[in-house]
């Protein structure tokens, strides 16, 4: 019997762009980059690059916070409430980040979509380290792991479940920061949560969320290096050349490298002897900070940026495409399963424990009393 090779397609959902990765096998099909805004505002145009791939068996679409595998057909409006974070009920149309809007469209879009998990869905991260936590690293976050994964396996010459790493997500806007050991992720900071982004603040203070009260989600992406450099619309690129120079462009950047220092630090508490410490995204891509994440933290691992397959598409969507391949039974299963991403379950609001938090859940519909429910989703997905 001949093996299976599923034609695939993989998204991220970025600040700054939307990125479409396929594969068949090892053939890519599919390398393309849309900003964000233009999704935003036409959010077909993300059905049109799909659809004009061809007929595919699986896309792991773009998800947000995560779900445990939830169907494009399954994505009801409490889903995807969840999904986006934004508040309940109450402009569902609205884009955040180009993604409540694209969300909808590929909901009814008949093509064969699947949502991949956060983080926080994975029983592979233990429940103690969820308490209060929701953000730990959204579902593209665990894509852009799933390409390290493969990554190292492939240059180091490794089984996937002997993988070990600490890996940097440094985007246009957050950063993440995750832990991988044996191939699984057993801890994360997300980009709400984590070290400064180039446009994001990361963990607040919580004076400072308790004085700042009532704000909009919007909000999440500011305080940033660019703010701090006072440059707000800034690209990172012209915020490096500035930091010789400008007092407040040094600032920002000290906080920044400090930050990831400090994070990775954290992280190597709970990965015994990380292999690598591994970068993406696209600050990563700067030789400058690359090289100064080197003299950072260099000393708790080797630090090198992850190395794929594709020349346009970000890392998140290659690890997407990697991953939809895993669950249509491709070459890829093994990772899937090395990874523990057949057991996932719960809600992001799942792990939650300070007043009020009970009205949360009530907004979102998520049953408090229900705990979480790890299950193989495997047959499901296929």
């Amino acid at each position: 019997m001949s093996a299976v090779v599923p034609r695939v397609v993989g998204v991220d959902p970025g600040t700054v762009s939307f990125d479409v990765c396929g594969l068949h096998g090892e053939e890519l099909f599919l390398d393309e980059s849309l900003a964000t805004e233009d999704v935003a505002a036409l959010p077909d145009l993300l059905l049109e690059v799909l659809r004009g791939a061809g007929p595919v068996d699986l896309v792991v679409g773009p998800s947000g916070y995560g779900a445990p595998w939830t169907t494009a057909d399954e994505l009801d409006d409490d889903a995807l409430d969840l999904l986006l974070l934004g508040e309940p009920g109450l402009g569902r149309g609205t884009v955040i980040g180009g993604m409540g809007r694209a969300l909808r469209a590929l909901r009814g879009s008949g093509l064969p979509v699947r949502f991949a998990p956060g983080v926080v869905h994975l029983s592979t991260v233990p429940a103690h380290r969820k308490v209060n936590r929701i953000d730990m690293g959204t579902a593209d976050k665990v894509c852009a792991v799933a390409l390290a994964v493969w990554d190292q396996a492939r240059r180091l010459d490794l089984a996937w479940a002997r993988t070990s790493f600490i890996h940097l997500e440094l985007g246009g806007a957050f950063t993440a920061v995750t832990a991988v050991e044996h191939g699984a992720i057993v801890d994360g900071s997300g980009g709400t949560s984590g070290p400064l982004g180039f446009r994001a603040a990361g963990a607040l203070d919580g004076e400072l969320a308790f004085l700042l009260g009532d704000f909009p989600k919007s909000c999440l992406a500011s305080g940033g290096v660019a703010a701090i450099a006072g440059r707000p619309h800034a690209a990172p690129g012209e915020l490096v050349a500035a930091a010789a120079g400008d007092p407040r462009a040094a600032l920002a950047w000290d906080a920044f490298f400090e930050g990831l220092a400090k994070t990775v630090a954290a992280q190597a508490t709970v990965v015994s002897a990380p292999r690598e410490v591994l970068l993406s995204g696209r600050l990563s891509r700067l030789a400058w900070v690359f090289e100064r994440c080197r003299a950072a933290f260099g000393a708790v691992a080797p630090v090198r940026r992850v190395q794929g397959f594709a020349t346009v598409a970000k890392e998140a969507a290659q690890g997407a495409a990697l991953l939809a391949q895993g669950l249509a039974g491709g070459q890829c299963a093994g990772l899937v399963d090395a990874m523990g991403l057949c057991d996932v379950g719960g809600t992001v609001l799942d792990h939650l424990y300070m007043d009020g938090v009970d009205e949360v859940r009530s907004r979102y519909r998520v049953d408090a009393t229900r705990p979480p429910v790890f299950s193989d989703r495997r047959e499901d997905a296929c």
